[in-house]
């Protein structure tokens, strides 16, 4: 005997009710728990406890698939718990959070700052747009001897890229930020026109192989291809127009910018050659002390997560649920760990902000490890 829809429709409707009913009624007894927890010192999250009552829940049910549905049913009424105890609560960050807020960044004609790249790179263009010529600068060949110069107090701040609007996260970065005790204060955006660059009296024709940074290289790859030459990775754009202008062969070109040209006395045979009209790089801006802006607005953070079903939506979940907006989130292989990654993740928001001050108390405790890379200022 089939049951009439409307008559099975009416019995899940009383049966949901009585689920949200105590579902509230969960929530109040879990904050009654948590305030014990907080005022004994405990953690709200208790991995063994919550791992002890999914056992016992499984039990309770009938057959396999009931067995899996409860224990994801309760793995969400437990994640949601404590992401309600702690905004209920309030967070304990301190410890987290040892960054001094200020009002801007401190600099004066004696600040040293180091940037990527040889003197006509587009980093050191990105620093004097920042802080202006008035400055003590220094350059750096690589990413990480800039962040080395930053880390060690030689420098105060320091300028590297980390995305580029055509070819995406610049991968390098990703990778060696979480190797130095360092904070990002400030990014600012530059729009890159690469340029083919030739020594004084040469043609496209001319030109066999090209040397640029590998960034260079990927943004002008249509460009090297119609014209049948070879590419070449070099250390910089402005290291390639260097070796380029100090080398006796005008088969050679650099992809690099207009500035470099003039920088090192070579021809521009060909302006604006990357594939795409909008191309974009965004440079932050790095330094050893714990600060950030009062009026920054977007948060960098990097974590690592168990290699489990739902782990990255349980950690990501967290923004969500103190209404805080995700805005770019990139992974990265971990070294010597099949199949484990380093999240990096953008969102909007202030340190001081209590929802970002929860969110980030409740990623802590959940996290394998939680970094909080800087916050900074947008436009």
């Amino acid at each position: 005997m089939v049951v009439d829809l409307k008559e099975s429709r009416k019995k899940i409707d009383n049966i949901d009710k009585e689920i949200a009913k105590l579902f509230e009624e969960r929530m109040k007894v879990a904050t009654d728990v948590a305030a014990y927890k907080r005022s004994t010192g405990k953690k709200v999250f208790d991995p063994v406890r919550e791992e002890e009552k999914i056992k016992t829940l499984r039990e309770l049910t009938t057959d396999e698939f009931n067995k899996t549905g409860i224990e994801d049913l309760f793995r969400q009424i437990m994640s949601i718990s404590r992401k309600y105890q702690y905004k209920v609560l309030g967070s304990e960050t301190n410890e987290l959070l040892p960054f001094k807020q200020v009002d801007k960044l401190d600099v004066d004609k004696d600040t040293r700052i180091v940037c990527f790249g040889e003197h006509g790179a587009y980093t050191e263009q990105a620093m004097e747009e920042v802080f202006g010529t008035d400055i003590t600068s220094m350059n750096r060949l690589s990413f990480k001897e800039v962040l080395e110069t930053v880390a060690n107090g030689e420098a105060k701040y320091g300028v590297i890229p980390i995305e580029n609007t055509s070819t995406g996260g610049i991968n390098d970065t990703y990778d060696l930020l979480l190797d130095y005790d360092i904070t990002i204060v400030a990014e600012h955006v530059v729009k890159v026109e690469q340029a083919l660059l030739g020594k004084p009296g040469a043609k496209i024709s001319d030109i066999k192989k090209v040397y640029s940074h590998p960034q260079g290289i990927m943004q002008c790859s249509k460009f090297i291809t119609e014209q049948g030459m070879e590419s070449e990775s070099y250390m910089s754009t402005s290291s390639a127009a260097k070796k380029v202008a100090e080398e006796d062969d005008i088969s050679q070109g650099a992809i690099a910018s207009t500035r470099a040209a003039k920088l090192f006395g070579l021809d521009v045979l060909k302006e604006s050659i990357n594939f795409e009209n909008s191309n974009y790089t965004r440079f932050i801006i790095v330094t050893n002390q714990k600060v950030f802006l009062s009026n920054a607005n977007k948060i960098s953070l990097s974590f690592e997560i168990k290699h489990q079903a739902g782990a990255l939506y349980n950690m990501l979940s967290n923004f969500y649920y103190n209404d805080l907006n995700l805005t770019k989130i990139e992974s990265r292989p971990i070294e010597n760990r099949n199949w484990e990654y380093q999240f990096f993740v953008d969102i909007e928001g202030n340190l001081n902000d209590p929802g970002v001050r929860n969110a980030l108390a409740c990623i802590s405790e959940c996290a394998k490890q939680l970094t909080i890379l800087g916050n900074v200022r947008t436009k």
